[in-house]
């Protein structure tokens, strides 16, 4: 759901470094030979990039007046040569910072699910969600068609010889009740005769 990457622009050589080690790292490794390659595709994309890491070689890149890229998520690294521990531990260090930044403000329909503290909002109201009714949302959320109640059970819960379709129902209706409870909420996950949505 959250696969990080670094991109790096105008900057082959630290690229063809690290292209040559990239299995070591958690992360995938995006190459700009010019910024209006990087540009178009950060225009098009609509993404703004903000599951990735900008990397640039100069402190005075002409990407740091660009809007559609947040100015914390630009790496410059124009103090060579650098240990590859180093720049290891710098980059994860910002990748993990922008997933836990991501993760606490993520929205779905008009609420906000902060994935860190397991908690949905909607404006001051808050309620505290268990991990399985935080991955129900999320796949629901993922998917734009309804989700049997199979598909459910496989992709949520995982093929469990000794799970039935009853248990899974019975999440959906206390998830259902839950946030009709404390939102009065009846259409944040819908049943229909094809399965739920979001």
């Amino acid at each position: 759901m959250f696969n990080q990457s670094i991109s790096i622009i105008e900057f082959s050589t630290l690229y063809n470094i690290l292209k040559e080690i990239e299995n070591i790292f958690k992360f995938n490794i995006k190459y700009y030979k010019s910024l209006d390659d990087f540009i178009n595709e950060a225009r098009s994309s609509d993404s703004k990039f903000f599951n990735s890491i900008t990397i640039v070689n100069k402190k005075n890149h002409k990407i740091f007046a660009l809007k559609e890229i947040n100015k914390n998520n630009i790496l410059v690294f124009d103090d060579l040569p650098l240990k590859i521990e180093k720049f290891n531990d710098v980059v994860n260090a910002h990748l993990i910072k922008q997933k836990y930044n991501f993760q606490s403000k993520l929205n779905i329909k008009n609420y906000i699910l902060n994935l860190n503290s397991r908690v949905i909002s909607l404006k001051k109201n808050e309620l505290k969600l268990t991990e399985k009714e935080i991955d129900i949302i999320l796949f629901l959320n993922e998917n734009e068609n309804p989700q049997s109640v199979d598909d459910l059970q496989k992709k949520v819960w995982g093929y469990s010889s000794d799970l039935d379709t009853h248990t899974v129902e019975t999440h959906v209706y206390r998830l259902r009740k839950k946030i009709k409870d404390k939102f009065s909420d009846t259409n944040f996950i819908i049943s229909q005769d094809s399965g739920y949505s979001i």
